[in-house]
């Protein structure tokens, strides 16, 4: 083991390093930074906990020291939001008496920080795949002057569903960066093959070792059965015996349903995965950092780089299906040549996973029971709903709701046919209480009015006619010696006698029974001459004497 002294590293950088209380470089760091410096590629495989991060960030930030600021020259990939602001925060750390400058870029968070971040042009950029091709959308995510590309965590990278969008990400980087550096706890063989495709003769650091937890990890077994597991790590943690333990479970649902019991039986937790918000699963971490959490609950999302101080203990709640991902659990604990306790509960279905676990650790892991505890225990719920029967469920409901929703439409449909039926129930009536009209005796309209005139636009069935704005029923009476005349409510002569009297209609269906008009006395027959007609004769009389002849 080396000092950091010992590198050749720049003062200001191995004063942060001292800050963050690290004086002896571990041995992947050992092994890695000289060729690092010398900018050769590196594919690197070291035990979780062992200081992969310092053992890329040093080296870069040697390289980045001399160089004009304003453009981004480092791109560092990880699998998981957590540890790209993990990675951030020792950036922080070690660069603290430097200028250079690092952002992370991860979704769940607000983008214009990020995008503020690119435009200034930060020395390093530690970011996610999928939010980081998001912003490759927009012309100012630009990184043409880009030297150095890490991979953290190499492994999850390229096996695990990212290898397209690393490919992607590739596309938008020049074509290939002056270096490139793959750091993980597991390197697979067919992993080693893909990653020295896109190396240049790397040197490789080992990449044949076995994948193995750390040393300072002690690790034992509890054979349990399914439905008990909840109640064994109830039992433990009431013993006291954990300062704090990060518990990890095999989905989201299970994680949501242990925490559940856990909070119901009075123990102080919270938890951990995908489904949660980003500040969530900020807030989570930030409390079980700092001590307040006694208990979080995770999937393996915290499985890696989460890098939490003086973790006592780590619990396979359940064992997990890939030897490599046992090996990032139990890497929570014993970070940094510390110790710690890893145990696994192990039911009779996860036997067939445990074994293949064993063979890739190289060891028989020990069997414990915890004396005191009721193996016999018969709960009375069942901790976790299977599969199968949640997807019936979920399918019931589904049916349920689509037949409240088809019942509710008919009874709709069903309400509006019922008020159609109604309006016109109503219209009928209404027509029968309505006398029919009759014709005045000259032949015209109902109610003695006038013939509709050709050209003439039709008046509206049971509404009056108008005359400069006035109702048809409002009439003009004149006449002498008591020959009224009646008008209509259009130009023209009404449908009465060539004498001037009032036509014989019926009282109009409009007007109510007490303002019909009094009948009109009937005119007088034809060749009697009426007092108006004789005095206009008398008028128009020649005068004696005036007759020229």
């Amino acid at each position: 083991m080396k000092n950091f002294t010992d590198f050749g590293l720049h003062p200001d950088l191995l004063r942060g390093v001292a800050d963050l209380g690290f004086s002896r470089a571990t041995p992947i760091q050992a092994d890695a930074i000289p060729p690092a410096l010398e900018g050769k590629d590196v594919l690197a495989c070291a035990m979780t906990g062992s200081g992969k991060t310092a053992a890329f960030l040093l080296p870069i930030m040697q390289r980045l020291l001399d160089r004009p600021r304003g453009k981004t020259r480092v791109l560092i990939l990880t699998p998981t939001r957590e540890l790209a602001a993990q990675i951030a925060e020792h950036l922080e750390g070690l660069a603290q008496h430097t200028g250079i400058t690092g952002a992370a870029i991860f979704g769940g968070v607000a983008i214009g920080p990020q995008e503020r971040a690119f435009r200034a042009g930060v020395d390093i950029l530690i970011a996610t795949p999928g939010r980081l091709l998001d912003h490759f959308q927009h012309p100012y995510a630009k990184l043409d002057e880009l030297e150095v590309l890490v991979l953290d965590e190499a492994d999850r990278m390229l096996d695990m569903g990212f290898l397209p969008d690393v490919r992607r990400v590739l596309s938008h980087l020049p074509a290939r960066p002056c270096q490139t550096l793959f750091f993980s706890a597991t390197l697979p063989p067919p992993i080693v093959a893909l990653s020295q495709e896109m190396l240049d003769r790397p040197v490789s650091i080992n990449v044949e070792r076995k994948s193995a937890p750390a040393t300072g990890i002690t690790q034992a077994l509890y054979p349990v059965a399914e439905d008990l597991k909840p109640y064994l790590l109830l039992e433990l943690l009431r013993r006291g015996e954990f300062k704090n333990v990060l518990v990890f479970t095999r989905t989201k649902h299970r994680t949501n349903r242990l925490a559940e019991f856990l909070t119901s039986q009075g123990v102080a937790c919270d938890r951990l995965h995908g489904n949660r918000s980003q500040a969530q699963r900020t807030d989570a971490l930030a409390r079980f950092k700092d001590g307040s959490l006694p208990v979080l609950v995770a999937t393996d999302i915290a499985a890696r780089g989460i890098d939490v101080e003086a973790l006592s203990h780590v619990v396979n709640f359940d064992v997990p299906n890939l030897p490599e991902d046992y090996i990032h659990r139990v890497g929570r604990t014993a970070r940094a040549e510390a110790e710690g306790d890893a145990f696994t509960f192990v039911s009779p279905q996860e036997e067939g996973d445990l074994a293949a676990i064993e063979r890739a650790v190289g060891k028989r892991l020990p069997r414990r029971q915890v004396e005191g505890f009721d193996y016999s225990l018969k709960p009375t719920e069942r901790f976790e709903i299977p599969i199968g029967e949640r997807i019936a469920a979920i399918r019931a409901r589904k049916a349920e709701e689509r037949a409240r929703a088809k019942a509710k439409a008919e009874r709709k449909s069903q309400n509006q046919a019922q008020e159609r039926a109604r309006l016109e129930e109503k219209s009928r009536s209404k027509g029968d209480r309505q006398p029919a009209p009759q014709r005045s005796a000259q032949g015209g309209q109902p109610g003695g009015g006038p013939s509709q005139r050709p050209g003439q636009p039709q008046q509206r069935s049971g509404q009056p006619q108008q005359r400069s704005g006035k109702p048809a029923h409002q009439h003009r009476q004149g006449g002498q010696g008591g020959g009224g005349r009646q008008q209509s409510a259009r130009p023209g002569k009404s449908g009465g006698g060539s004498g001037g009297g009032p036509s014989n209609a019926a009282r109009p269906w409009f007007l109510p029974e007490s303002q019909a008009r009094a009948p009109q006395p009937p005119a007088e027959p034809s060749g009697t001459v009426t007092d108006r007609e004789r005095k206009i004769a008398q008028t128009f009389a020649p005068r004696p004497g005036k007759i020229k002849s």
